[in-house]
């Protein structure tokens, strides 16, 4: 299989939780989170295609006006842009859309994972193919605390009640920024990820993912005081 790679970037017209989330001003940019995150696509030199999938026509109309050759826009259709469309079935969406090569799946939520930052794991995830993984997804490493009713999750109350937070073991928070897997991942196990997947890590300013109103607003003063990059 060659190493072409299509970034995949599903983006439906409405949000529940932050009105026109993904095309209102952001910070200094007028067309908001699909104008930074097109960008940031077009701009890395690793990836060789974008398909853009939306039935929102603000959108479309901007990333015409664009004329960037690397782009393709395709109108996903209504059935797919509803409230309840699960990711199972985009999933099988972008398989049909890129019946070949590698597919960098994407959000435009995830504004600080910039063009310099998608190299980096483009590159994580061929070398991880050469180490035995599949595929590969970015996550928020994540050290604390965590009980349910019966208890702790994560650490052994036998052996330290409280052990420093330092010293347990990682949990990896899917931060839905990045996954890759080849497209014979997609149709052997109609997932975005394989059986092995590489977990990447960011740190939680870059892996911000904007779901509320507030991450929006927290989004916005991060870039603000310069703790983040576009």
């Amino acid at each position: 299989m060659s190493n072409f790679i299509t970034a995949f970037l599903p983006c439906r017209a409405g949000s529940e939780r932050v009105s026109k989330k993904n095309i209102r001003p952001f910070a200094s940019c007028e067309h908001g989170l699909i104008e930074i995150k097109l960008s940031q696509l077009i701009s890395c030199e690793a990836i060789d295609k974008i398909i853009l999938s939306t039935n929102d026509n603000e959108i479309i109309s901007y990333a015409e006006a664009l004329k960037e050759p690397k782009l393709n826009i395709h109108k996903r259709s209504e059935l797919l842009s509803a409230n309840g469309t699960s990711t199972d079935d985009l999933i099988k969406h972008a398989r049909e859309l890129v019946p070949s090569g590698h597919i960098f799946w994407t959000h435009v939520t995830s504004p600080f994972v910039n063009a310099s930052i998608c190299v980096k794991i483009i590159e994580s995830y061929f070398l991880s193919l050469s180490k035995g993984y599949d595929s590969l997804m970015t996550t928020t490493p994540f050290r604390g605390f965590l009980w349910n009713e019966q208890g702790p999750l994560n650490y052994n109350r036998n052996i330290e009640k409280w052990p420093r937070t330092q010293t347990l073991v990682p949990l990896h928070e899917v931060n839905s920024a990045v996954f890759i897997a080849s497209s014979n991942v997609y149709a052997q196990d109609l997932d975005r990820i394989g059986k092995s997947p590489y977990l990447y890590q960011l740190d939680r300013f870059t892996g911000h993912d904007i779901d509320w109103e507030e991450d929006f607003l927290i989004a916005e003063q991060l870039l603000n005081v310069n703790l983040v990059s576009l």
